[in-house]
């Protein structure tokens, strides 16, 4: 099945109850971004993690986390000591994923000042109807 879009994989992402569709849906968490991208070097703990992503709560953490496992993009390891030590590392999946939204985050980080432009610029021309 073809989308119309050229989509040699059978799935079409516009359905609402394709199952890429709900992949799509996980990605669009900044949060999910974030981690995954944080993980792309190499193994973590929960507190380096939540260090790294400021502003992140634990309890997003967590579910992020969680998301992330049961999505097969990351590996958590448990070590048994006391305390115990918990550890996340992305899987081949999840690193193939990185490589992709790393050059998301460098696009971000390099178009940045224009987007504060545009928005800035929208502001003053529509007299503050636009969020900056």
């Amino acid at each position: 099945m073809d989308s119309g879009d050229g989509s040699p994989f059978g799935y079409d992402a516009y359905r609402r109850t394709c199952a890429s569709h709900t992949v799509l849906e996980m990605l669009a968490s900044k949060w999910v971004y974030l981690v995954v991208c944080a993980l792309r070097k190499g193994r973590l703990r929960n507190g380096e993690l939540a260090r790294k992503l400021e502003g992140i709560t634990p309890k997003m953490l967590t579910q992020t986390l969680r998301v992330l496992e049961r999505d097969g993009l990351v590996r958590r390891e448990i070590f048994p000591v006391i305390p115990p030590r918990v550890e996340y590392e992305l899987t081949d999946l999840g690193q193939n994923l990185a490589g992709l939204l790393n050059q998301i985050r460098s696009w971000s980080e390099q178009h940045a000042p224009d987007i504060k432009e545009a928005r800035a610029r929208a502001a003053a021309e529509n007299e503050g109807d636009w969020a900056a």
